[in-house]
């Protein structure tokens, strides 16, 4: 069943319409309905054309936020074959919010990673709704490691609304846990290609995302605060989202312009959940194409390469 954003209802009222019309065709085998369907279809097509040419900034958090949209393990089961989950931080748990393992990208065996964020009720609390724990990024931690180790390529699929901010995270060390897991980014010698496929928040989303490159889809979104805690610190409002959302830059093209961003990876129209299959196939050329610009460059390269994309951060774009 589609699921429509709040900017989306004029679009739903014509789609109902057009699949109410189709019902009682169906109920009714002399009744003919299908050019006035069709007409509707072409009407809700043109409509859908015109909500998405000019996406504002909150409506992108919206779509990137979208319930139907692909999540981690999707992109996992699709572009990758002999996946083989590995789990646990070796320490104190395994955090569902992050999953990773071994596994084939084409004829090529890498180390995939990525934040889970669940797709009903029961799975979204199991993994927590894709915010990770410190035994999350330990896990990640570890499982670089081994990549660097066997000169495995890393692939992470990020997709968070932020690190877990709870009692407990805290305690067992969320901070340095993802300063671990940045750190680990930057160190290990060989590829990292980071691909922001729904919310990249704070730093759980840096966490996985310090790589050689970092794509986005074209409605996703990547910053520091979520527009609503934003909102909520400058403003005293959560209400003001549309503004933070303005003024935190947060779109795929905004950051390609700045520099954060290496490319923003075309979405079907109406977002990645209108035509799931089609997008996996941008996602997969994306990253083809990513790790062939990496191929060949040993290890001194590949960290030089990375450290020296962050520290040039801030030269590009300064005037937009």
């Amino acid at each position: 069943m589609t699921q429509y954003l709040d900017f989306e209802k004029p679009l739903a009222e014509i789609e109902g319409k057009a699949e109410e019309l189709r019902a009682l065709a169906r109920s009714n085998e002399e009744m003919d309905v299908e050019a006035e369907a069709s007409a509707l279809d072409a009407k809700a097509a043109q409509l859908l054309q015109d909500l998405y040419k000019d996406l504002t900034p909150w409506r992108k958090c919206q779509v990137a936020r979208h319930p139907n949209r692909p999540h981690c393990r999707d992109y996992i089961k699709e572009l990758f074959t002999e996946y083989t989950p590995l789990a646990g931080d070796r320490n104190f748990a395994d955090d569902l919010a992050v999953m990773g393992g071994l596994a084939r990208f084409g004829d090529q065996p890498v180390m995939v990673i990525g934040h889970e964020k669940g797709h009903d009720t029961k799975s979204r609390i199991d993994h927590n709704f894709g915010m990770a724990r410190p035994e999350g990024y330990r896990k990640a931690i570890r499982l670089m490691e081994m990549a660097g180790r066997f000169g495995l390529p890393v692939i992470t699929l990020v997709d968070t609304a932020g690190a877990y901010p709870g009692k407990g995270a805290e305690e067992r060390g969320q901070s340095e846990a993802i300063a671990r897991s940045t750190e680990m980014c930057l160190k290990i010698g060989v590829p990292l290609i980071s691909v922001i496929i729904g919310e990249g928040g704070s730093g759980g989303a840096v966490a996985f995302a310090t790589a050689n490159r970092v794509a986005m889809l074209e409605h996703s979104v990547y910053s520091v605060i979520s527009p609503e805690g934003c909102a909520s610190i400058l403003w005293k409002d959560a209400e003001k989202m549309r503004e933070a959302a303005e003024a935190l830059r947060l779109t795929a093209q905004d950051l390609e312009q700045l520099g954060v961003a290496d490319r923003v990876i075309p979405e079907p129209m109406g977002g990645a959940h209108r035509d799931i299959p089609a997008t996996y196939s941008v996602v997969r050329a994306a990253i083809t194409e990513m790790l062939s610009e990496m191929k060949g460059k040993d290890a001194e390269a590949l960290i030089k390469d990375r450290r020296q994309r962050f520290l040039d951060l801030g030269s590009k774009g300064l005037a937009a």
